[in-house]
C-alpha cells in the first residue's frame, strides 16, 4: 500500500515534498506500518479517498476527528516531558502517508484520461507546497489542509499553469449570481473554480492569460463530455476594497477585473488576506510588517478598523 522505505525519498521528491520532511517521513514509516489500527484507518481513509474516483464530491469527507482520535496519545512532548498539547509527528504526517497510498490510483486515473504526465504531476506536487505551508505557519512538519488536497487526488482538481482549476458545481449562491446577469443556469450546472496557489510566482495577465487558455484546452479534451458555465472565483483577492489600497496596473487589481463580482459583503473573513500575506492567521494586527504595498493594504486596513471579505465573482466561459 505504501511505497517501500527505500523507494520513498523519490516518490516524496515527485510530490515535492519539502527536504527538511523527508527524512521524518522515513523514519516514520515503521512505527506507522507496525500500527495495526493506524494502518486500518489508513486503508479506510485511502478507500474513502479513490471511489467513485473522478466525480465531483465523491470522495468520503475527510476523518480529522477520527485520525485525532486514532493517534491523538503521540502528541508531542515539551522539554519537561509532559505533553504539549500540540499534535504527534504521526498524526501531523498521516494525511501524507494517505496520499502516498493513493498515489496509484489517481494517476491511473490520469493516465486513462489521457492527461499529460507534466500536468499530473505539477497537480499532485500541491502536496508539498502545503507541506510548506504548514510548515511556515507552525515551524514543523505536517500537512496544510488535508481535506483540499483531497481534490488533487480524487481527480477534481488540475494545476494548469500559475492558476488551479477545479470542476464543480455552481451552486445557488453563484446559480443566482449568473440568472442576475442573464445567464440561465441551475445549481447543478458545472463550472471551473479558479484558485490562486501561493509559492507560484506573480499573478500577472500574461501568466493568467496562459493559464485560461490551457484550461480551455484541457478540459475540452479530457472531459468532453462536461460543458462548464463559467469560471467562478471565491477568495479575498476579489474583495473590491483592495482597490482603495492597490494601482489600477497592479496584478491583483487585474485579476479582480476578469470577474463580475457580486456586491453584497457577507461576513468578514479577516483571518484570510492574514493567514496568505503573512502566513498565520493568528498574528496580532497590530504587529503585522508593512514591508510590500499588499502586506501596507491588509495590515493598515485592519489597524484602522476596516474589515476583508471574500469576493464571489464569475466570468462567462465560452461554449466548450
Amino acid at each position: 500500500m505504501l511505497p517501500d522505505a527505500d523507494d520513498l525519498p523519490e516518490t516524496l521528491l515527485d510530490l515535492a515534498v519539502p527536504h527538511e520532511d523527508i527524512n521524518e517521513l522515513i523514519a516514520l514509516r515503521r512505527p506507522l506500518t507496525h500500527d495495526s489500527g493506524a494502518m486500518r484507518l489508513l486503508g479506510e481513509c485511502v478507500e474513502g479517498l479513490v471511489r467513485d474516483m473522478g466525480e465531483i464530491g465523491g470522495a468520503a469527507p475527510w476523518p480529522g476527528e477520527r485520525i485525532a482520535e486514532q493517534l491523538g496519545g503521540q502528541a508531542d512532548k515539551g522539554a519537561d516531558g509532559r505533553a504539549s498539547g500540540e499534535p504527534g509527528a504521526l498524526e501531523r504526517y498521516f494525511a501524507v502517508y494517505v496520499f502516498l497510498a493513493a498515489l496509484p490510483y489517481v494517476r491511473a486515473h490520469h493516465h486513462a484520461l489521457g492527461v499529460q504526465p507534466e500536468v499530473s504531476r505539477r497537480t499532485l506536487a500541491d502536496l508539498g507546497r502545503h507541506m510548506a505551508v504548514y510548515r511556515r505557519r507552525h515551524g514543523r512538519g505536517g500537512l496544510q489542509a488535508p481535506w483540499w488536497i483531497s481534490l488533487h487526488f480524487h481527480g477534481e482538481l488540475f494545476q494548469l499553469g500559475r492558476l488551479q482549476f477545479q470542476r464543480a458545481r455552481v451552486g445557488e449562491r453563484t446559480a443566482e449570481l449568473l440568472a442576475g446577469a442573464g445567464l440561465a443556469t441551475d445549481a447543478d450546472a458545472m463550472c471551473l473554480s479558479v484558485h490562486i496557489p501561493d509559492f507560484h510566482g506573480p499573478l500577472s495577465p500574461a501568466a493568467c492569460d496562459r493559464s485560461l487558455a490551457l484550461a480551455l484546452d484541457f478540459f475540452a479534451r479530457h472531459f468532453p463530455g462536461e460543458r462548464y458555465t463559467a469560471g467562478v472565483c471565491h477568495s479575498w483577492l476579489l474583495d473590491p476594497q483592495l482597490k482603495r489600497y492597490l494601482g489600477a496596473d497592479s496584478n491583483i487589481v487585474r485579476f479582480q477585473e476578469r470577474f463580475r463580482i457580486a456586491g453584497e459583503a457577507g461576513e468578514p473573513a479577516d483571518t484570510e488576506p492574514v493567514q496568505f500575506v503573512f502566513g498565520n492567521p493568528d498574528l496580532p494586527v497590530a504587529d503585522l510588517p508593512r514591508r510590500t504595498t499588499v502586506e501596507r493594504a491588509v495590515g493598515d486596513h485592519l489597524r484602522a478598523g476596516g474589515h476583508w471579505y471574500i469576493g464571489h465573482g464569475w466570468f462567462p466561459l465560452p461554449t466548450m
